[in-house]
């Protein structure tokens, strides 16, 4: 009788337990197929897990998918960068006088697609011009776009190759922008077109005199690159933050208050150091994602 009774309590138990995980929330969180992005779901993840949500990673998504999958219904919370959302998904080409002006417009935009963008974070991955280190110590003069200009100007005589990535060089709104906004001195023969990890490569080993990278990659400190300042302000702002499905914000008005305190911890040096730590260093993000959450304890808000 005791062995039946206890064996009773114990299916009792456990049947509570697997009631009590179902009643939790699902978040379906999605990652495009590039390092900062897996970072971010993964980081996001630990801590809404341990805020007592379930959640699902679906990682590896070209952005077009993933914007196509949060609109359906498929996923509810990416992390989106304010200038994708701009021209790739809302095909607005009017150039935004600030972030600030930037983040209103898409938080406008994607509200009449039920989608809400949360507190933005400190950092914002857009592209930008880098110096390998031997070229930033023989031109101490070169700090922005326009200086880099003048020296290309002045030393015709010279081959500087430039590197950029093959899609940024054929676009539009690309290297034809780049070249009309700042009258760059670059012609055919001064530009190398490779896939954006050889321009890092390129620089690294000195192969180029300036090269097109982006600003929160983990390869600009551990090459030890030198950023060049858009004077012209030419690159739009491509801000991260996490963006809901409304209807599960609705249902889960915590989010945002979870949410707030880790897109606030989350700078452009951070991001660099996050991102190296992975590409660099070859740590799974997962362990990364953990080392962080420990480093930088959130409030949390139960669900």
């Amino acid at each position: 009788m005791k062995k039946t009774i206890a064996l009773l309590l114990g299916a009792a138990l456990l049947c509570a337990g697997i009631a009590q995980a179902a009643e939790k929330p699902l978040i379906r969180i999605g990652a495009r197929v590039f390092t900062e992005q897996t970072v971010l779901a993964e980081i996001t993840a630990q801590h809404l897990r341990a805020n007592g949500y379930q959640v699902r990673v679906t990682g590896g998504l070209g952005s077009s998918l993933a914007r196509q999958a949060q609109e359906t219904g498929q996923l509810d919370l990416m992390w989106e960068y304010t200038g994708v959302s701009l021209v790739s998904y809302n095909h607005i080409e009017e150039r935004m006088p600030s972030a600030e002006a930037t983040y209103a417009k898409v938080k406008e935009l994607d509200a009449k697609k039920d989608l809400v963008w949360l507190t933005p974070s400190k950092f914002s991955n857009t592209y930008a011009l880098a110096l390998p280190r031997e070229v930033a110590e023989a031109y101490p003069q070169i700090g922005n776009i326009s200086q880099l200009n003048q020296v290309l100007r002045d030393e015709k005589q010279r081959t500087h190759l430039v590197a950029l990535d093959t899609e940024f060089a054929n676009r539009p709104d690309g290297l034809d922008g780049l070249k009309e906004l700042y009258d760059l001195q670059v012609g055919r023969a001064n530009i190398r077109q490779m896939d954006a990890g050889l321009v890092y490569t390129a620089l690294r080993n000195n192969q180029v005199f300036a090269g097109l990278v982006y600003t929160t990659d983990g390869r600009l400190n551990a090459f030890d690159l030198k950023l060049l300042e858009d004077d012209k302000q030419y690159f739009p702002d491509y801000t991260a933050a996490p963006v809901v499905r409304k209807a599960i914000l609705d249902a889960n008005p915590n989010l945002a208050a979870l949410l707030k305190p880790l897109a606030e911890q989350l700078d452009d040096e951070t991001m660099r150091q996050l991102n190296a730590k992975v590409d660099v260093e070859h740590q799974s993000p997962s362990v990364v994602a953990a080392a962080f959450l420990r480093e930088h304890p959130l409030s949390e808000v139960q669900p």
